[in-house]
């Protein structure tokens, strides 16, 4: 059965065997291990994972062109959700954690990422999570404060998960070829973390300051709170911009909000 890609869709399906193989490897499945597939495509990864007989198995592919391919190819092996990602429930897939895999869309993975983090319960569905982005996506969500690349979703990954990038990947191990690199990331929910009582503030929070992020904070700091609170609490130079402050300041800066 032919393949048509939908470029809407941000097809681009991983095909190089090696890369496929070292992903694998890298992620440890075993018999015990539930899997959760975002966008199979055509199956290359699914077959690889299905050689390590994990106990159970999903794949959601919001392509409905795809899903007999993948019914054809892995026959019952699989359970197959023909949905958008976006508007899936993914606490309602398994009874206990699992381990998803992904090689997200370019054109919808920080959504994706964000919807995931901002919902998260204080027990997380999954235990890790392997998933592809564009290469400078990636950049900009493992970015460390005084980058360039460091910003609104760099403190939102990393308020819930330890972020990791793997490796690098090239255009030609894709088909259709993209005219740029992805990027393997490993994703893991940290044990501690300071709690926020609405993740719409850190949303909204970030937001003030790296809108300005050319500016020094103290010109958003004075919206937010009172002179007293700043004077007090407020330990660092007012003088420094967004991208100079590591992310618990913006975690500490959502908690006063909610506090006071």
């Amino acid at each position: 059965m032919k393949i048509k890609y939908k470029k809407k869709l941000g097809q681009n399906f991983l095909i190089d065997q090696n890369i496929l193989d070292k992903i694998i490897d890298l992620s440890s499945i075993n018999r015990n291990d539930n899997i959760l597939e975002i966008g199979p495509g055509s199956g290359n990864l699914t077959s690889k994972i299905l050689k390590k007989q994990p106990k159970k198995f999903v794949v959601v592919e919001k392509d409905e062109n795809l899903i007999p391919i993948l019914h054809k190819k892995f026959n019952k092996n699989i359970n197959i959700l023909n949905l958008d990602i976006l508007k899936l429930n993914e606490k309602e897939i398994f009874n206990c954690k699992c381990k998803v895999f992904g090689n997200l869309p370019y054109n919808i993975s920080t959504k994706i990422l964000s919807k995931w983090i901002l919902n998260l319960d204080e027990k997380p569905w999954f235990d890790e999570m392997y998933l592809m982005f564009q290469k400078e996506v990636a950049e900009r969500i493992v970015s460390e404060t005084n980058k360039k690349s460091y910003g609104r979703l760099s403190i939102l990954a990393q308020w819930r998960l330890d972020c990791k990038k793997l490796f690098n990947i090239k255009p030609t191990s894709f088909f259709p070829v993209p005219k740029i690199e992805s990027t393997l990331l490993k994703f893991t929910p940290k044990k501690e973390y300071l709690k926020i009582r609405n993740t719409k503030n850190l949303e909204r929070i970030t937001s003030m300051f790296f809108n300005q992020r050319r500016k020094k904070i103290k010109n958003v700091i004075k919206t937010l709170l009172s002179e007293d609170i700043i004077n007090n609490q407020i330990k660092i130079d007012l003088n420094l911009r967004p991208q100079n402050l590591p992310p618990n300041f913006y975690y500490n800066i959502v908690k006063m909000i909610e506090t006071f």
